[in-house]
C-alpha cells in the first residue's frame, strides 16, 4: 500500500475534526459561554456564536472529506477528497490560530500549530 502515510494523516485529521465538531454540537451552550469569556477583550466578543458556527461547519467539512479521502485512497488511489481535507483543515486551523492570537492565548496558539503540520502534509502529499 503506497498511501499508508497519507491514510494515517487523513485518519488523524478525521478524528481531530469530527470529534471537535461533535463536541461543539452536543456541548454548544457550554462552548459558547466559555468562549465568550475567552474572547471578551477581542473584536470577536460580540460574534462568538457566529464564529463558533463557522468553525463547526469547517470542521465538519474537513472531517468528512478526510474520511471520504481515506476511502478514496484505498479504493482507487484517488487523492481529491484527501487534498480538500488538508486544505479545509489548514484553513480551519489558521482561523483557530487567529482566534487564539487575538485572545493572547499563546499556549493555545502553539497547540494549534502542532495540528497544522499534518494538515499541510496532507495538502503536500495529496496535491
Amino acid at each position: 500500500m503506497n498511501n499508508t502515510a497519507s491514510i494515517l494523516v487523513l485518519l488523524f485529521l478525521a478524528v481531530t475534526f469530527v470529534q471537535s465538531a461533535y463536541d461543539k454540537v452536543f456541548e454548544w451552550k457550554g462552548n459558547v459561554e466559555w468562549l465568550k469569556g475567552h474572547f471578551e477583550k477581542t473584536i470577536l466578543k460580540n460574534n462568538v456564536p457566529l464564529a463558533l458556527f463557522i468553525i463547526l461547519i469547517l470542521e465538519l467539512i474537513a472531517g468528512i472529506f478526510a474520511l471520504v479521502g481515506c476511502v478514496e485512497l484505498m479504493v482507487n488511489g484517488g487523492k481529491t477528497f484527501g487534498f480538500y481535507a488538508g486544505v479545509f483543515s489548514s484553513i480551519t486551523l489558521i482561523l483557530l490560530l487567529l482566534g487564539q492570537r487575538l485572545a493572547k492565548d499563546y499556549d493555545g496558539a502553539r497547540t494549534i500549530a502542532i495540528y497544522f503540520v499534518p494538515s499541510v502534509l496532507a495538502v503536500w502529499w495529496l496535491s
